[in-house]
């Protein structure tokens, strides 16, 4: 549990130095260690849809889209949709394909009383590579963590 605890500390420290509300940022194979240490940590991915059923899931997430597609509209069902599966005391791993929705929903949830809400940094695909492919430097699937297709 140390590890965790140095994890989670980090994180915290990490939230800080950006300016989020939320409780930390934590890296794909941080949030994955935090899975599996903590039995309340859930992981939420608010990716759209199509990114899941095109890109891939991470297996066992709570899915609900903070952005709609097509379109990109704001998702005006979010919040209720997504509290109707947590708990308060459930730890929230908010994640999406770069970790800019992601952000945006666990500040949401952080103004909503969820006081252990943490962005998944980097996403599931990660940053564009030079050729602006995505998935293959940094993110979910990078770290080679689980996840499925479609």
């Amino acid at each position: 549990m140390n590890d965790i605890n140095q994890i989670l500390e980090t994180a915290q420290e990490r939230a800080e130095d950006m300016g989020a509300i939320y409780k930390g940022a934590l890296l794909p194979s941080e949030a994955y260690a935090v899975l599996q240490a903590i039995p309340e940590a859930r992981i939420v991915d608010v990716r759209c849809r199509a990114e899941l059923d095109w890109v891939g899931r991470v297996p066992g997430a709570i899915e609900v889209e903070l952005l709609t597609y097509p379109g990109m509209q704001p998702n005006p069902g979010f919040l209720d949709q997504l509290t109707s599966r947590i708990t308060d005391n459930d730890v929230l791993l908010f994640i999406c394909r770069s970790g800019g929705r992601s952000d945006q929903a666990a500040t949401i949830m952080s103004q909503n009383g969820f006081t252990n809400c943490y962005n998944i940094l980097e996403g599931f695909e990660g940053d564009r590579d030079e050729n602006g492919h995505r998935g293959q430097q940094s993110g979910w699937q990078a770290a080679r963590l689980p996840w499925i297709q479609g």
